[in-house]
């Protein structure tokens, strides 16, 4: 079954959660001076509008700007199935929705805020270019395109990891004209640290991150783009849940039980945060993890940085820490030290829960929804595909028939070497390291909040 909106649906407006959430005692982000982050922290590397967005803590609806609306327009709203087909293969009394967010030219939900960000870069002098990090493609596959849209240079610092397994989502970048670099690299001082350190690092996200954030920092035509964890990243996905809340109701559904998977938390917050706010008593939202990089499960909540180098803004958040590099999964999106301060401060208030699997589940779940439901899920979505069929199965043993709302990517049909050898051979697991999360919690920064 699907539940589609008309094109005078799609909503006009991005939902800022802030206002809503300000009872929760939000810890401001933080300047690595200790003082609360102003536009001044901020101006070397975000444009204007990103920045007043970023730090927007009264106004709920943020107009979205005409060209970027009329982007939407073309494959928005997105679809909502529900999966009929695998609610038999389960046999479960439980009824299965998915938002669906393959159907953008980068088969993302990434696209979301690639657009926006890309607008605003546009229309800021002497901007001309954008720089960000990626791990496995799809935020700069995404970015990339936006970018062309917009008529900006763009310029993609890749988890080397990701590079050297991800072809596809490499190559794709490059076809659509971004300049890829493998991170870490000798291009920054940052990737020369980290190479000095560890010449075969796999590389992470933060790494890739402090190398963005370097190039940024030096060049006035240039800005950097954040792809997950920012207040404003997640306000510009929350076009997904707005749109969800109106399928629904339109529907006649409510759901019982939300699930996501978080890497940064941008696809978590776009569908979560406008659903929440008129979550129905005992609705349940699960926040689903790699058990190789568990953060909100396994991390501390403390000030850290959003890079590797130290040279992003404090976040109060659910953090393995800064230092810390992450195994190399294939769901590089979710090889991230730390959870969007939003999301921390629903998790450290219990409004949310955490659930972790391994990479050989969330494969196995991932196969077992292709053939049912004929997407092959991206990575990062196999893990939420994994939680939901427990939450089935939770349904059949208990008799009851509870409504499971999730979120899809199918940009799996651009990981076929990453499936190939699932099929082929299987996948390596990768183990948590308790140890080396431990070394890097000790190197957390000292805020001194004046």
């Amino acid at each position: 079954m699907i539940i589609h909106l008309d094109p005078g649906d799609l909503p006009a407006s991005w939902y800022n959660v802030v206002p809503d959430l300000l009872e929760l005692a939000l810890p401001p982000p933080m300047s690595s001076s200790g003082y609360p982050l102003g536009n001044n922290d901020l101006s070397s590397v975000a444009t204007s509008s990103i920045i007043k967005q970023e730090l927007e803590r009264e106004k709920k609806d943020i107009s979205i700007p005409g060209p970027v609306l009329d982007l939407y327009s073309e494959w928005r709203p997105t679809p909502m199935y529900r999966a009929e087909r695998w609610e038999k293969i389960l046999d479960t009394p439980a009824r299965i929705y998915y938002k669906y967010e393959g159907n953008s030219a980068s088969g993302s939900h990434q696209m979301n805020t690639a657009l926006a960000q890309a607008y605003y870069a546009s229309q800021e002098k002497p901007v001309k270019r954008i720089v960000t990090a990626t791990g496995d493609g799809d935020w700069g596959i995404s970015l990339a395109i936006a970018c062309n849209y917009f008529n900006i240079r763009c310029t993609v610092f890749m988890v080397r990891s990701g590079y050297d397994e991800k072809e596809s989502g490499r190559f794709m970048m490059e076809v659509l004209g971004a300049e890829v670099i493998p991170s870490p690299s000798e291009r920054t001082l940052a990737g020369k640290k980290k190479l000095a350190q560890a010449p075969d690092s796999p590389g992470s996200l933060g790494i890739a991150l402090s190398e963005a954030f370097e190039d940024a920092s030096t060049r006035d035509d240039t800005k950097f783009s954040w792809g997950t964890v920012m207040n404003h990243v997640l306000l510009h996905q929350t076009i997904i849940g707005q749109e969800a809340r109106l399928q629904l109701k339109n529907a006649g559904v409510k759901p019982d039980i939300i699930i996501c998977a978080v890497g940064g938390g941008s696809g978590f917050g776009g569908l979560v945060f406008p659903l929440y706010r008129n979550r129905s008593a005992g609705t349940r939202i699960i926040a689903v993890e790699t058990a190789a990089c568990p953060s909100l499960s396994k991390g501390r909540y403390a000030y850290d940085y959003g890079d590797a180098e130290g040279l992003s803004p404090l976040l109060k958040m659910y953090t393995l820490g800064h230092s810390f590099v992450p195994p190399g999964i294939s769901a590089g999106g979710m090889r991230y030290h730390g959870i969007s301060p939003l999301i921390s401060a629903l998790y450290r208030e219990k409004r949310i829960e955490a659930r972790s699997y391994s990479q050989k589940r969330a494969f196995e779940a991932a196969v077992m929804f292709a053939r049912a439901e004929g997407l092959i899920p991206s990575p990062e979505s196999s893990y939420a595909v994994a939680a939901v069929i427990d939450e089935a199965n939770a349904c059949k043993e208990k008799k009851e028939r509870k409504n499971i709302l999730f979120l899809l990517d199918a940009s799996g049909n651009l990981e076929f070497t990453t499936y190939r050898e699932y099929i082929r051979d299987g996948v390596e697991e990768h183990p948590f390291h308790e140890d080396q999360v431990a070394a890097a919690l000790e190197k957390l920064p000292e805020v001194r909040q004046s």
